[in-house]
């Protein structure tokens, strides 16, 4: 069994995944004065029994890295994966700083790209098994993708740096996260994806029309489950024809993710769906179905 939770943290990200496996991953923060206490209480109480802990960046934007610094002062982090940059901000934000200080360091940095390897991220060795992470972009000999790196190294939105980021649980769940990664970039990009059919997807931008993945790939994809994230409403795009979960009505949300199943819990208890299979799961509080794969 492994847990993937997704925050509600407004119009920003915070995720982590318990692996079933000595392994967790943190992918991005949004720590405000407000939420921060609890959200660092709870990633390092589950973390605390396994043996690494890895922190996932998907571009330097403040709603991906807000509250780094509090993060890294309470997690101490050692392992830093990012994707190889240069990133600049006209105003450097103490966070941003922490970003540029951990990805420039050689001893805590390890820069993704698609299919890249690292032991305990996707290799078994004899001392743990793996997290089950693949990266499946960026390929850094993409032009468009150089064209982005030499944008923000100028200052401008790291938006199209983001990585596309894979989990796969044997036997279970294929989830996968694409950042803020925007609608014409992905369009330009395509066809040097290979992309899975995948259980769950978290759409890019927050669920942002200006994020909404093209139909020949949303195609591929095949997702059984969209998770729409916390834009303005009128930015959002509900991915018609696909079953999915709001998260600005949802508010957190636990994957419960068993071999063949994603039991699927929310801290807002009114909130329902009427697409998810009833088994009565109760591990969590606010059970509202299981998605069977």
């Amino acid at each position: 069994m492994s847990i993937i939770k997704s925050f509600s943290v407004g119009d920003g990200d915070t995720y982590y995944i318990k692996h079933n496996s000595d392994n967790f991953s943190i992918i991005d923060c949004y720590l405000t004065n407000e939420n921060k206490t609890f959200i660092m209480d709870e990633i390092i109480l589950e973390s605390s029994k396994k043996g690494v802990t890895r922190f996932i960046s998907t571009h330097p934007d403040h709603d991906h890295i807000c509250g780094l610094e509090y993060l890294d002062d309470k997690l101490n982090i050692r392992n830093f994966y990012c994707v190889k940059n240069e990133a600049s901000k006209e105003d450097e934000t103490d966070d941003f700083n922490r970003y540029s200080n951990l990805r420039d360091d050689s001893k805590k940095s390890f820069y993704i790209q698609k299919g890249c390897s690292r032991n305990w991220m996707n290799n078994y060795t004899n001392e743990r098994g793996s997290s089950g992470i693949n990266i499946l972009w960026p390929d850094p000999t993409n032009i468009y993708f150089k064209n982005e790196l030499i944008k923000v190294k100028g200052g401008e939105s790291p938006n199209n740096i983001s990585p596309i980021i894979e989990y796969n649980l044997e036997n279970g769940v294929t989830a996968i996260w694409m950042g803020d990664l925007e609608k014409e970039f992905m369009e330009n990009i395509k066809d040097n994806l290979v992309l899975p059919k995948v259980d769950i997807l978290f759409a890019p931008h927050h669920g942002r029309g200006s994020g909404k993945i093209p139909k020949d790939l949303l195609d591929i994809l095949d997702p059984k489950l969209v998770i729409i994230g916390e834009a303005p409403s009128e930015h959002l795009n509900y991915y018609e024809k696909y079953d999915k979960i709001t998260q600005n009505s949802a508010g957190d949300i636990i994957f419960e993710c068993l071999s063949g199943k994603v039991h699927v819990y929310v801290t807002n208890d009114g909130y329902t769906v009427d697409f998810l299979d009833n088994e009565g799961a109760n591990s969590f509080k606010n059970y509202i179905g299981t998605l069977n794969l």
